[in-house]
């Protein structure tokens, strides 16, 4: 898989894509494994905990973590694909805010990942090189295809270090 290079994409992604060392499908791999072990290590005390007032909570923050997988996979196939049609950003609060989240089990929400990273993980094994390079608009920014499967990975870390700081950390 070619390297990611910084005209791929957008300096709004350049955290998440630093968030990940190394091949970024061995990423993908290791966090199918590791994620869902973490997952099944919080407390249930923990389960709707938020730091703060207007924080999402523990379970949010997982499910926003498999929604915007779903996102930006959906984005990464539909610009493999050659579809360049622009396609629109999406609201990440909303999102939580209708989607249930703290009523799930912890169980279905390992369940739902695994999926969704075993099917993404075989997806974005199918892309060859001029997939992977093809770049569409997302959110009215030029994006590749690899750097969205970089985003997902590096978001997913993002969002496991702050579940340890900030939530896991008493």
């Amino acid at each position: 898989m070619n390297l990611l290079k910084s005209e791929d994409y957008p300096a709004i992604y350049e955290d998440y894509i630093e968030n990940v060392q190394g091949n970024v499908m061995d990423e993908l791999e290791a966090q199918l494994e590791s994620f869902p072990l973490f997952i099944q290590d919080i407390p249930k005390e923990k389960e709707l905990y938020s730091y703060a007032e207007g924080k999402w909570t523990v379970k949010e923050i997982l499910c926003h973590i498999i929604d915007t997988e779903r996102v930006m996979s959906y984005r990464a196939l539909r610009f493999a694909r050659n579809d360049m049609t622009a396609l629109a950003s999406f609201e990440q609060d909303e999102f939580v805010a209708f989607g249930r989240h703290n009523e799930r089990e912890m169980s279905s929400i390992i369940e739902e990942f695994i999926h969704l990273r075993k099917s993404n993980i075989a997806l974005f094994k199918t892309f060859n090189e001029t997939e992977l390079s093809r770049k569409g608009m997302a959110s009215d920014r030029l994006i590749s295809v690899l750097a969205f499967i970089y985003v997902i990975a590096g978001h997913l870390n993002h969002h496991k270090f702050i579940l340890l700081q900030k939530y896991l950390n008493n």
